[in-house]
């Protein structure tokens, strides 16, 4: 050309919607590396190129004279952005490039269409996502419940795994070295190697909840969010089945990743002043989320479960979860056609909306509020800890700034604080052993998932990249475990537990985001027998030396710290009354006596 521009100019058609909404798009990603002119004033400085050209397609000329058209100008002119060349690179595969050019001129051929379209899923602000008050929000909420489980294990440490507890973390790290030497660590990655005192329980509980707090306020929060996840690694690594909860490994994830969302370099990182969050780092949440979600409602379905496939498992379901809540009672009265269509709703946002947290704006807001809508649901109807809270925590992130009104901030411009290879690196691991995790619970029969299991096994011992999928085979009856003492063999008191069900009279009631883990395990041995939970045996054993660390884990105890001579268990099977019950005996519960879980055990038996 006889006098090109100076910067690389895009041409395109001012008088079309689809394109207009585009080029400010672009405009505000190129940040002054190109300029953009419509074509009817653009048109006359070249009068090399037919107008009629410009009219067809969009042109990118460059400062040496080179002209580009198409779906190639396009790729051409974002790639002037530096780290963003993989659509150009692909552009040079020629099957790539006739698809990409056909499909240019599927749309320039029905631009009305397409800039509805546009309008549609992106709505009408034009300006690339950034995610700087989503980030602060999503942090704060994090530290918020980062807290809530430090101070929630915090208080039931030394009865679980203290030194005199049910399952002392100082007896299992004695056991991995006995039997592991000097590779133990690898198995059981944690700062109780160090010591496994109830001093040093509480000191990595109490740090845990200042660090929290920093988190929540926005100080050093890189730095924070490694120190979080470090220590909840650490207790999960010698909690032993009371810290192996999905929502423990998805808190280690969330601490995990949550430290590359921010800029490291900075006292308060997510503050408006600070970087946005890069790209990378907001994708990998959102393949969590993904991974989360899809996974919950694959499971049910790859399991072959009878009463999922066929739409019963609710009629089930509020009845026989491990805490419900008075919510849960009456969502169990429904008739089976609500639950059946409950079902079905459950499975289409578990398995549908996920694949939209990808998805154009408005398209991925509507996925965010189905999800969140479930959670919701779930928290009301059941206690799971800090579970819900922490998945509608990381829905925050598919939030942009443009949505919550935040549209004058800068766009995303300067580098995060992370090195790119770094993140890339981070970002290549997380996805690999992500996807593994996926195909595993997808295709849990597959010889060829076991083999990539297998391949990344090094990595389990971490819970940084986690499998995920509750119920994936519906429990169809409710087994509880009664604890009894005796001072005689023939008097016998029961132990009462703080929320699990026992005293039928006594309403369900609400502790999330606060876990019981004892009686969340409780749950899980009521399923089984006494061998397949050694841990109630130990339990059984501390009931008779009247520990007090142990105790305390109940409501009451009715021997008053005085040790019985004798402890029992039988089981029992409870079900929901129905309304007409309810109102006519005040009862929530109907119970029936099934048999013996442990027999009569005394102090000289665990002598022998």
């Amino acid at each position: 050309m006889a006098s090109p521009p100076e910067t690389p100019l895009l041409i395109f058609d001012g008088d079309c919607g689809f394109c207009r909404f585009w080029v400010a798009r672009w405009r505000g990603l190129l940040e002054g590396r190109a300029d953009f002119e419509p074509y009817r004033t653009a048109a006359p400085r070249f009068p090399e190129i037919p107008v009629e050209r410009f009219r067809q397609a969009v042109g990118l000329i460059l400062p040496d004279g080179s002209l580009y058209s198409g779906a190639e100008a396009v790729f051409r002119a974002l790639a002037l952005r530096p780290g963003a060349g993989a659509p150009l690179a692909l552009y040079r595969f020629r099957p790539f490039a006739a698809a990409a050019e056909g499909l240019y001129g599927a749309i320039a051929a029905h631009r009305d269409l397409a800039a509805a379209a546009t309008h549609a899923a992106w709505g009408e602000n034009p300006r690339a996502p950034t995610h700087r008050r989503s980030r602060r929000l999503f942090l704060g909420t994090l530290g918020a419940i980062s807290l809530v489980a430090f101070l929630s294990l915090g208080i039931q440490v030394d009865g679980l795994i203290g030194v005199r507890g049910i399952a002392p973390a100082g007896e299992l790290l004695a056991a991995a070295r006995d039997a592991l030497g000097s590779t133990a660590w690898r198995v059981l990655p944690s700062l109780f190697w160090l010591g496994a005192s109830n001093g040093a329980l509480h000191a990595a509980c109490a740090l845990g909840a200042v660090l929290s707090v920093l988190l929540a306020l926005d100080v050093f929060p890189a730095l924070c969010a490694f120190g979080c996840w470090a220590l909840y690694l650490s207790l999960s690594a010698v909690g032993g089945e009371f810290l192996s909860f999905q929502w423990d490994a998805l808190l280690i994830e969330t601490l995990f990743l949550s430290i590359f969302v921010v800029d490291p370099r900075r006292l308060r990182g997510a503050s408006g002043s600070a970087p946005p969050p890069s790209r990378v780092s907001i994708f990998l949440f959102r393949c969590l989320l993904f991974r989360l979600m899809f996974s919950s409602g694959i499971v049910k379905l790859a399991s072959g479960d009878r009463s999922w496939r066929d739409l019963t498992a609710l009629t089930f379901h509020y009845e026989t979860q491990p805490l419900p809540t008075w919510i849960g009672w009456w969502a169990h009265q429904m008739p089976g056609s609500v639950q059946a269509v409950s079902a079905v709703l459950l499975f289409a946002i578990e398995l549908a909306a996920p694949f939209f947290f990808f998805a154009p704006r408005r398209l991925r807001n509507g996925a965010l509020l189905a999800t969140a809508l479930l959670q919701v649901l779930i928290g009301l109807t059941g206690n799971y800890a800090f579970f819900n809270l922490l998945t509608l925590a990381l829905c925050l992130l598919l939030v942009d700034d443009q949505t919550l009104r935040a549209g004058a901030a800068a766009p995303s411009r300067g580098p995060s604080g992370w090195p790119r290879p770094l993140l890339a690196a981070v970002a290549a691991a997380v996805l690999l052993l992500g996807t593994v995790r996926l195909l595993e619970v997808t295709f849990p029969r597959s010889r060829a998932t076991a083999a990539l299991a297998s391949a990344v096994s090094a990595a389990e011992p971490f819970r940084t990249v986690n499998g995920y999928g509750l119920f994936a085979v519906m429990t169809t009856s409710r087994p509880e475990i009664v604890v009894e003492g005796s001072e005689d063999g023939a008097t016998w008191r029961p132990y009462a537990f703080r929320w699990k069900p026992g005293d039928v009279l006594r309403r369900p009631g609400f502790v999330e985001p606060h876990q019981p883990r004892l009686d969340w395990q409780m749950w899980f041995a009521a399923l089984g027998d006494v061998r397949q939970s050694p841990w109630f045996i130990s339990f059984a054993h501390r009931l008779l030396e009247g520990d007090r660390d142990v105790t305390h884990l109940l409501a009451d105890d009715p021997f008053h710290g005085h040790a019985p001579r004798f402890v029992r268990a039988e089981l029992w099977d409870y079900r929901f009354t129905d309304l007409a019950t309810r109102r006519r005996t005040g009862a929530w519960w109907t119970r029936r006596r099934i048999g013996e879980y442990l027999p009569a055990v005394s102090l000289e038996d665990f002598s022998r």
